[in-house]
């Protein structure tokens, strides 16, 4: 039995591996295809100012404090500025006649109280001194004066916290 080989067996990798690749391409021209009709059906979001709507804004944001001296956001609704201007005009007349029938000024006046912190820090400054003089009394017990100097560091972070103006601010009473 005799057999002939055929040197032709590169020519069917290359087709086979032709074939291949043309596949390929064609599956990534449908994929693409298929994104860019996606892209184009997908709703995709947009700035319209307002002037080009024809709207007003709807309001405005602003950072103020609050009486505790905390950030807060405040938003300012436009809506509800009309009705308070409305209002006011209202009331304007209103209390200009109450004005001429009172003739006191009707501002309210308030009275800040800080008493209570300024005793507060003074006991915390006169248990200081305390300490103190007993660290330096205390000589030779080591073990004491490291618990003295440990309430001695206590008291100064505390006092150190307390005694300026925004504590005092903030831990104020106030009177009417």
């Amino acid at each position: 039995m005799s057999m002939e080989i055929n040197g032709n067996y590169n020519h069917v990798k290359t087709d086979y591996a032709e074939r291949l690749k043309e596949e390929q391409q064609i599956d990534k021209t449908k994929k693409a295809e298929e994104k860019e009709s996606d892209k184009a059906s997908a709703p995709q979001d947009e700035y319209i100012s307002s002037e080009k709507s024809g709207e007003k804004p709807s309001g405005l944001y602003r950072l103020e404090r609050d009486e505790n001296g905390n950030r807060k956001i405040v938003f300012d609704d436009p809506k509800k500025a009309r009705d308070i201007e409305e209002s006011e005009n209202g009331k304007e007349n209103k209390q200009s006649k109450v004005q001429e029938e009172n003739p006191q000024n009707s501002e309210e006046k308030c009275v800040g109280n800080t008493d209570k912190v300024d005793r507060e820090i003074e006991k915390l400054k006169e248990k200081k001194k305390q300490l103190e003089q007993e660290i330096m009394s205390a000589s030779g017990d080591e073990q004491k004066i490291q618990e003295l100097e440990r309430k001695l560091a206590q008291v100064e972070s505390e006092l150190s916290q307390k005694d300026n103006d925004t504590y005092r601010k903030q831990n104020s009473s106030f009177t009417g």
